[in-house]
């Protein structure tokens, strides 16, 4: 119970499913975490349920200064930080094909997805290196690993996200910030149940990619936000200190045949 005893976890998208998942697996683990999120009901939901050893930050993760702000508070409240979870992000339903894309898509996408990682990760990481070292862990996408995926954006996005990942490892290996990202499949959380629905499960419209024939041909693809928060559980944690620059795919196989 005390794998992350004595660390400070910054979460981005913290205030909901895969970041809300792994808010409460790092506290309970020991760590001290800072939930930083554009919703501040959700936000403050999550803090107030862990109790003193968490609070909110509201954050905006496509403004600089939103950012630069949430790692300052992490700091000032908690006097260090030394692991970043980079988990804000998501898509939009008119992610097509690039002929078909509309620019305010591609626009929202990247944003998002890739500049809110890069913002996270520039902010953070000067404070990880100040603490003596630590893990960022940054959310990828089986997507960026496969070219069957008609959301051409957000596979771009995710798939720079596994470059930058690398890129990260190798120029912050030699200040002991080991840097890895989560490759994950189709997961249970609201946003995707109003995006897309789960097969056998309520909410949602159609997935256009066919979930139901997915699923039967790869069972493990979907998954529960506590399935990535355990990956990500793992990566913030002396357990992977051999792990560096990897981009692990947690989607039921599906990108590997």
């Amino acid at each position: 119970m005390n794998r992350l005893a004595g660390r400070v976890a910054l979460i981005t998208g913290g205030g909901d499913g895969i970041g809300r998942a792994s808010a409460l697996a790092f506290s309970r683990e020991g760590a001290k975490v800072v939930i930083a999120d554009i919703n501040a009901a959700l936000g403050r939901e999550i803090a107030k349920a862990i109790g003193e050893n968490a609070f909110f930050v509201e954050t905006d993760v496509t403004r600089e200064e939103s950012v630069r702000a949430a790692v300052e508070a992490a700091v000032a409240r908690f006097g260090k930080l030394d692991t970043l979870f980079s988990c804000a992000g998501g898509s939009l339903p008119g992610d097509k094909p690039v002929t078909e894309l509309d620019l305010s898509v591609f626009e929202h996408t990247i944003g998002l997805d890739l500049k809110g990682t890069m913002l996270a990760c520039k902010h953070a990481v000067p404070r990880i290196v100040a603490a003596g070292g630590g893990a960022v862990i940054n959310m990828s996408s089986g997507a960026a690993l496969r070219g069957a995926s008609p959301a051409q954006v957000y596979t771009a996005a995710k798939g720079a996200i596994v470059s930058l990942t690398r890129s990260m490892a190798g120029t912050y290996a030699k200040d002991n910030v080991r840097v890895n990202c989560i490759c994950a499949g189709r997961i249970d959380t609201p946003r995707v149940r109003r995006t897309y629905g789960l097969p056998g499960r309520p909410g949602g419209v159609a997935d256009p990619q066919d979930a139901s024939g997915q699923v039967k041909a790869y069972p493990f693809w979907v998954g529960k936000p506590e399935d990535i928060a355990n990956i990500a559980l793992f990566l913030a944690s002396d357990e992977s200190r051999m792990i560096t620059g990897a981009a692990i795919a947690a989607d039921g196989g599906r990108s590997a045949y």
